[in-house]
């Protein structure tokens, strides 16, 4: 094995770490918030990287976005007013915006720097979302703007990043905050929010009780996974409303697809769906027998 060049080196557990060939430093640098960097490479194209780890890739992105915005999206009778939380990237507000019923995003990431930097850098994650006219880009702290706000919108989509201690988001995951959101969506209204790993090594760090703190705010929650390459590992997401998730048959989903989206979709079908919401043994013995509760005295944190 070749070793020579640039490699960045993304720590997985404290004893466990992967190694990427950098072919391109496109940034590296610090925001008034967190670490950026933008790295290209021959496996994953160009990649976001936030305090060390991961955000999204080219080559995968996709993956991730439409696995995180479509089933909340195709599950509500028709969402018109949606919220994103973070998602500076611009992947999740491109697949927002493919709905053709959207009338108003609100989206609100803390960092402007990242946003700039993910406008210049990272011209195939947001393909020119952020001048869209129907969103509003804003740049605060999202629980300070929903505590404050009287709108309610149809879907509510956090795209943060992990918590992890001493990061910008943690208290975003939190029982508090969760019934913060609450406050903003009407009974028919659903929020899903990207979860953490959710692999055999990983899932108990952050889902499973992410997962289970949302069971005490809300009527019905639904675990998804998905697997995301250049996050080594099957990550998972959680719907949560106060109204039945409908049960939708595979020609359902598809008609749906094809009648509100005005793109072609590289990753979710049907197919995609049932397994999404199809979840491994160990990981729903492990949602059973969850019983933390994340809160703002005691929140939990990725490794």
């Amino acid at each position: 094995m070749d070793i020579s060049g640039k490699w960045f080196l993304e720590t997985v557990f404290p004893d466990l770490a992967v190694m990427l060939k950098v072919r391109k430093v496109l940034y590296s640098g610090h925001t008034a918030y967190q670490a950026v960097e933008i790295l290209e490479s021959e496996v994953f194209g160009r990649s976001l990287v936030l305090d060390g780890k991961t955000q999204s890739t080219e080559r995968d992105e996709h993956i991730y976005h439409e696995a995180l915005v479509h089933p909340a999206m195709l599950l509500h009778p028709g969402p018109r007013t949606i919220f994103i939380g973070g998602g500076g990237e611009g992947g999740t507000l491109r697949e927002v915006l493919a709905h053709e019923g959207v009338e108003r995003v609100v989206m609100l990431d803390l960092d402007p720097e990242v946003v700039e930097l993910c406008r210049r850098y990272l011209p195939q994650h947001h393909q020119g979302s952020f001048d869209d006219p129907r969103v509003e880009l804003l740049h605060q702290d999202a629980r300070e703007y929903l505590a404050a706000s009287s709108e309610t919108f149809d879907v509510m989509i956090m795209d943060l990043v992990d918590p992890i201690e001493g990061g910008t988001a943690y208290l975003l995951y939190t029982d508090e905050f969760y019934r913060i959101v609450k406050a903003r969506m009407s009974p028919d209204s659903i929020l899903v929010t990207q979860s953490g790993p959710a692999g055999l090594l990983s899932h108990q760090e952050c889902f499973t009780t992410v997962f289970n703190t949302l069971t005490g705010v809300f009527n019905h929650t639904a675990p998804t996974t998905v697997h995301v390459p250049a996050f080594q590992t099957m990550w998972g997401m959680t719907l949560a409303s106060d109204s039945p998730f409908p049960t939708l048959s595979d020609d359902q989903i598809d008609g749906l697809i094809a009648q509100r989206i005005d793109k072609t979709l590289r990753f979710y079908d049907s197919e995609t769906h049932r397994n999404m919401f199809a979840l491994p043994k160990y990981l729903r013995e492990s949602i059973r027998s969850e019983s933390r509760v994340n809160r703002d005295a005691d929140p939990v944190f990725m490794i």
